[in-house]
């Protein structure tokens, strides 16, 4: 059995514990896109959004791009649009975050990914996850979250609903226990 993963890092996930029962972060999976000792910014990316993209983003070619999903990626600045996709063609744009998995990119890029037709995955994140130097660490020393190496898989392929459940699984042992606890404890 492998150690838990106790390093919070760029390219970690951040799992929510059951006993968070708070809004946005109930049973939510933060991508964490930056770590420091000024503080850390993440992205929740299993709270799928509907919403209109505006025409100036969509321009008059329109949605091509069967691999783009929305989510709200946190409370911060719910306006704001940050793109996570798995496209390396601007390196000088982009950030890789775990491996296969970019932060960044123009509006130029966003463009050319969401009208291309087999183009690769993108998520659009609206809002974004803020701690200041020390609060993350002091949440997760708490109890308040658990930790786990980011996946491409688990970010684009597993449905967001099932991420938690699933990376829970994953980790094994007492976290795995944890997955099966219902959403709706009255139904126990």
């Amino acid at each position: 059995m492998t150690p838990p993963y106790s390093q919070i890092t760029k390219g970690s996930f951040l799992i929510a514990s059951p006993a968070e029962d708070l809004g946005i972060y109930f049973r939510s999976v933060v991508l964490i896109c930056e770590h420091s000792v000024d503080g850390s910014f993440g992205l929740i990316i299993n709270k799928p959004l509907e919403v209109e993209l505006p025409e100036d983003v969509l321009e008059s070619k329109g949605l091509q791009n069967r691999n783009v999903q929305m989510r709200m990626g946190g409370p911060i600045q719910p306006t704001h649009m940050v793109l996570v996709h798995t496209s390396d063609r601007i390196p000088e744009q982009t950030l890789e975050l775990c491996k296969g998995v970019y932060l960044g990119g123009d509006l130029q890029f966003l463009q050319e990914l969401l009208t291309e037709q087999n183009g690769p995955s993108v998520l659009l994140c609206f809002g974004y996850c803020g701690w200041g130097a020390g609060q993350l660490e002091r949440e997760f020393l708490s109890g308040e979250w658990f930790l786990h190496p980011a996946s491409k898989h688990h970010i684009f392929e597993t449905p967001p609903e099932k991420i938690w459940q699933n990376v829970l699984r994953e980790m094994g042992g007492k976290y795995a226990t944890l997955s099966m606890i219902p959403e709706d404890l009255s139904l126990n």
